[in-house]
């Protein structure tokens, strides 16, 4: 495996560990928190577009396991092509 591919991999599984990061984070820290908005600073904008196309999901917000299986996929084709 070439260097780049290790790179964009440890970047997929450090994306999809703050995603699972900030869900957990979201349901026992306060919005003000300085890590909740740490981590909400880094993946808000990966959910903004995303929040934009889900229909409402009756109070339920699925952005973020969009954006997971997102992130899995397009960093499993991009180390797929590399290799």
């Amino acid at each position: 495996m070439t260097s780049l591919a290790n790179a964009i991999e440890i970047v997929t599984r450090a994306l999809t560990l703050i995603i699972l990061a900030d869900v957990l984070v979201g349901y026992f820290l306060d919005a003000f928190h300085p890590i909740r908005q740490f981590l909400d600073s880094i993946v808000q904008p990966f959910l903004a577009p995303i929040r934009k196309l889900l229909p409402s999901g009756g109070g339920l917000d699925f952005s973020p396991l969009v954006l997971f299986f997102l992130v899995e996929m397009a960093g499993t084709v991009i180390v797929g092509i590399l290799v």
